[in-house]
């Protein structure tokens, strides 16, 4: 029903109230679902990019012409090991020194050429999952992922072996940061209900640290030594181009078949009350609530006593350009006998 022309100015120091922060948790992959168990790639990838990383989808790209990438996996080696090509060489792109550098020089300092794990600072070599920007918004939620590879160190009711992954932020007051922003160490461990059930201190991991955690970039850096020891990967460290890394740690998803995680976003809200007195907003401008001929209500029960039903509210700019609307979610009865007042939020 749409009511009578008339504006209300809020007052800015008690119906405005500004700059309302809250933290929102949801699930991080397609559909807002917060656990993925299907993985699946794209075959014409493996002729372009593939030697470098593969995108991995929730549903098959082949079938689903909507498929969404979740997030991308790739290997690195700081001398290009498992790739072919040498120095020198007029064959051979040595991917894996590609990606190795690039994120070096996006999560570290200038002078370090590899990643160091608790107990461990002599890894040349990772796995990597790099999240689909899209997919996390503003931060992956430390302390609330959990991803299962196929691997040696855990055994479910079913006989089957995972190497269960997740960070140690439940354990860290003062998390790291550097200039990838915060991280975390990834330890073995699960969740139960969102919450860290079992969980291995860092140092105390067998040869060392697991991998590290870049929350606010989306971004898990395994150790490939540790995915060798714990995770029975087999990295193939040759020149050939035959390695096939990125080939093998996709398979370790497909055989964990879990990859819980969410998502966290800082929102900043406005209020803004509508205060409605008992003798506003009591009449239409609707053809409905008047007569054609005479202009009486078409309810005789409305004169002296008008009521009319207030199912939207707009706001407007100085120049009385509608911004915004807001709508009830039921019909609200206004008459003289009647004041309201209907709270709008606004999200940023």
């Amino acid at each position: 029903m749409a009511l009578s022309g008339v504006f209300k100015i809020f007052d800015q120091d008690s119906d405005v109230v500004k700059n309302i922060k809250s933290t929102i948790s949801s699930g991080i992959w397609s559909g807002g679902s917060g656990t993925l168990s299907t993985y699946f790639t794209q075959s014409a990838q493996s002729s372009s990019t593939g030697e470098y990383y593969y995108d991995v989808y929730k549903t098959n790209p082949a079938t689903d012409t909507e498929a969404e990438v979740q997030f991308s996996i790739t290997y690195g080696h700081l001398h290009g090991s498992g790739s072919l090509g040498t120095v020198g060489a007029a064959t051979g792109n040595r991917a894996t020194v590609a990606i190795h550098s690039q994120f070096v020089n996006l999560l570290l300092g200038p002078l370090a050429d590899r990643f160091t794990y608790a107990g461990d600072t002599s890894s040349k070599h990772f796995y990597a999952i790099s999240l689909k920007r899209a997919r996390m918004r503003e931060k992956v939620d430390p302390g609330n992922w959990e991803l299962w590879l196929s691997g040696s160190s855990g055994v479910d009711e079913t006989g089957q072996t995972y190497w269960k992954l997740i960070d140690d932020s439940g354990a860290t007051v003062d998390p790291s940061v550097n200039k990838g922003g915060r991280v975390f160490n990834i330890v073995s461990g699960s969740l139960s209900s969102g919450v860290a059930e079992t969980e291995t201190a860092a140092t105390s991991q067998p040869n060392g640290g697991l991998g590290l955690f870049y929350p606010d970039l989306g971004i898990w850096i395994i150790s490939a030594a540790q995915a060798d020891a714990s995770g029975s990967f087999g990295t193939d460290r040759g020149i050939t181009g035959a390695e096939d890394n990125l080939q093998k740690f996709y398979n370790a998803f497909v055989g964990g078949t879990k990859f819980q995680a969410r998502r966290e976003e800082n929102i900043s809200s406005t209020h803004y009350f509508c205060r409605i007195r008992n003798k506003r907003y009591n009449f239409s401008n609707n053809p409905t609530f008047f007569t054609q001929s005479d202009g009486s209500f078409t309810n005789p029960s409305f004169h002296k006593d008008p009521k009319t039903y207030i199912t939207t509210v707009g706001m407007y700019n100085d120049e009385n350009e509608l911004l915004a609307v807001a709508k009830l979610s039921k019909p609200l009865l206004k008459s003289y006998a009647r004041e309201a007042i209907i709270k709008v939020k606004l999200d940023f």
